[in-house]
């Protein structure tokens, strides 16, 4: 079947329907013959039409249909009928297949060299046209074509090219890209990273088993699996990270960490590397920090609006200890760097001691502790005091030495905040008594503890309504005196769009405990049980598990992350 085409030239088209004039027309023609971008893009570009204008009007002209890919249930088998670098090249992405009709969405159906391509890419399948915006086929490029297949080949082109000398090492082994196997493992390596990016994990574990090589990566809080049969190339993959991050590649009984920068996917990516001998060679994880991505504003960590006006009012106390805890991956450090730039204004001084530091900070004096030289986190504190600061942020109070400093800092003129690893925002206060502080200098420093958890988001796309099963619905009744049938729940039912898990990215659900005088006055006492009862009847508390439940009506989060929460807490 013929594909539609324009009966005249675009410029022409245009210009006759009266939405641009002639003279914009020969302007952009000018402009083209200058750049040899297309017409339409150099009209958008000029200002003289909209993307979305210019789409709508094609979309009309071909008699195809326009589509906003975001509401749209794409066939995975479908896409890959396009290899990537054709779908790259012609802005073109395959989104349903039904019998022998392939319906291929593109970004410039005028374009006749592109159609013709995919017509013949796609024969003996016939093609369907329609129309999206170029910046949204972008995005799903980056989403849809992962890079596992190419991992896969990779994986098996190092094992096939060393099957007959193994992996040791020789000289050529330091010298980065100095033979054909090297490359191969970079090559390996560097598709890793872009696959983890592109689907946004915050970790890659690398696993050596008897038989296979486990490749993980941790999205949304949850490991997904790959696994590689060439388990061999493990010790390959291992000396090549450990060469890049500095570590030491001759030892290999006992646990190392490391640290190096790369660019992925034009993104700037900080890659915190460590490794441990287990029993079949060196396992690898990789937290991965997309610097590119800036840093989440309060606003935009999930805390609720009336949480956050009462936040805000702490973080503006001119001195006094704030916590934030949580276990490790709960968005702490998130959190705390939110503050800091809505703190960061060129009328306070503000230290960081951390480990490490995670983002960079423009104004903000950072330092990074190293223990190995005795520059631990108390040795640190100690001297930033003597800085004249106005604010410190302590990475983690790890010790009795930090906490102690840490509180007497805050009684004296300073704002510090800080992190422990507790469950919720009751037990924190208690910890830092169980960790030595006496009760009297707690009670005067502690202004506010924020306890946090991440729950993963319902997929957008695929979406639905769902109502508690028998067993969750009594849960529900025990936490919230629910009824069955008094609220609408949603879940994913998993698509393309989010790796079929039913989510896509995560938010913050929070609790946040102000301090008042019966509190204080409890831990004076040494009063765990005052103090937890005083917690709880102050007015503006309420516990983690029933903000996620609040998540979970409002169809942000579903009741399954809710009671994953809540037996998180025990």
């Amino acid at each position: 079947m013929a594909q539609p085409r324009l009966k005249m030239r675009l410029g022409d088209l245009l210009v006759q329907e009266q939405i641009i004039s002639d003279d914009q027309l020969q302007l952009a023609l000018q402009q083209q013959r200058h750049t040899g971008r297309k017409l339409g893009t150099t009209l958008i570009d000029l200002g003289f039409i909209s993307e979305v204008q210019l789409l709508t009007f094609l979309a009309r002209q071909l008699d195809v249909p326009f589509f906003d890919l975001n509401n749209l249930t794409i066939d995975a088998s479908a896409v890959t009928l396009l290899p990537e670098v054709q779908a790259r090249r012609y802005r073109a992405l395959a989104v349903n297949l039904t019998d022998d009709k392939v319906t291929v969405v593109m970004s410039d159906p005028a374009d006749l060299s592109a159609l013709d391509a995919i017509a013949a890419l796609l024969n003996p399948r016939e093609l369907v046209l329609a129309v999206a915006r170029e910046g949204q086929l972008l995005e799903y490029f980056d989403r849809l074509y992962r890079r596992t297949r190419e991992i896969e080949n990779f994986a098996v082109q190092l094992h096939e090219e060393h099957q007959e000398t193994g992996f040791e090492l020789g000289n050529s082994g330091l010298n980065t890209g100095a033979d054909e196997g090297e490359a191969t493992v970079a090559k390996l390596l560097r598709s890793l990273f872009e696959d983890a990016v592109q689907v946004g994990a915050s970790d890659i574990h690398i696993e050596p088993d008897e038989k296979v090589l486990r490749i993980r990566q941790r999205i949304d809080g949850v490991l997904h699996e790959n696994i590689l049969s060439e388990v061999r190339i493990a010790q390959a993959l291992v000396l090549r990270l450990k060469l890049v991050a500095g570590l030491d590649i001759s030892e290999k009984r006992l646990p190392q960490d490391g640290r190096f920068n790369m660019k992925v996917r034009g993104r700037d990516v900080d890659v915190r590397m460590s490794t441990m001998p287990v029993q079949y060679g060196e396992s690898v994880v990789m937290r991965l920090l997309d610097q590119s991505s800036g840093i989440l504003s309060l606003v935009d960590t999930g805390m609720p609006p009336a949480m956050l006006a009462r936040f805000r009012r702490q973080l503006k106390r001119p001195h006094g200890m704030i916590l934030v805890t949580g276990p490790t991956g709960s968005g702490k450090t998130t959190t705390l760097y939110g503050a800091l730039s809505e703190l960061n204004q060129a009328s306070h001084k503000i230290i960081t001691v951390e480990d490490p530091v995670e983002y960079r900070l423009p104004r903000i004096n950072q330092v990074q502790v190293n223990p190995k030289i005795g520059l631990t986190f108390s040795q640190v504190l100690r001297s930033t005091l003597r800085q004249d600061p106005d604010i410190l942020l302590v990475g983690e109070m790890r010790d009795n030495e930090t906490v102690e400093i840490g509180l007497r800092g805050a009684i004296t003129g300073h704002l510090v905040l800080t992190t422990l690893h507790t469950n919720d925002a009751v037990t924190s206060a208690l910890r830092l008594i169980d960790m030595g502080a006496p009760g009297y200098l707690v009670a005067s420093a502690l202004r506010a503890v924020v306890a946090q958890r991440l729950v993963r988001r319902v997929c957008e796309h695929c979406a639905c309504e769902t109502a508690p099963d028998e067993g969750q619905a009594t849960w529900l009744g025990a936490l919230s005196g629910e009824v069955p049938g008094q609220h609408v729940y949603r879940k994913g039912r998993g698509c393309q769009s989010c790796n079929f898990t039913g989510y896509a990215g995560r938010i913050g659900v929070y609790e946040l405990l102000e301090l008042d005088q019966p509190m204080m006055d409890a831990l004076r006492r040494n009063d765990a049980e005052g103090f937890a009862r005083a917690a709880r009847e102050h007015a503006h508390y309420r516990p983690l598990a029933l903000t996620a439940l609040d998540y979970a009506r409002e169809g942000i989060t579903s009741v399954d992350e809710v009671l994953r929460l809540a037996e998180d807490l025990g």
